[in-house]
């Protein structure tokens, strides 16, 4: 019986271990001076966002459109609207949310984001 917990034990500490759960995972927010979207997604999700399990996944790192790209990331494709939302493992791009529609559709992405980049649990418990 012992022999079985410490194998469970062991293969449960190497499942938490594996994926992307040694990774650097930052969520990218590409804004600029003046966009409106931008200024909205401040006042509703930015005073959140840390808060919540996908701000405390991946934490938030804000690029102006206009300088130039941080040479430790790299993206898909060019950055072309704001805000753009970008979910990097590792520095590379593994997904994005191009403009800000508001929260219900931003939170619903981003857990969709996260879930598929086996980063969270499946959105919504489902």
């Amino acid at each position: 019986m012992i022999r079985i917990r410490a194998f469970l034990f062991a293969f449960v500490a190497l499942i938490s271990l594996s994926g992307h759960a040694m990774a650097d995972v930052s969520l990218i927010m590409v804004e600029e001076k003046g966009c409106v979207w931008c200024a909205r997604w401040n006042e509703e999700i930015a005073p959140i966002y840390p808060k919540t399990q996908a701000g405390k996944t991946a934490p938030l790192r804000r690029i102006d459109i206009k300088a130039e790209t941080p040479s430790d990331l790299s993206f898909k494709r060019s950055l072309r609207f704001t805000p753009t939302f970008v979910l990097m493992v590792d520095g590379k791009e593994i997904s994005r949310i191009e403009g800000y529609p508001g929260e219900d559709f931003f939170w619903g992405v981003l857990e969709k984001m996260m879930f598929d980049a086996k980063l969270m649990a499946p959105p919504n418990g489902s």
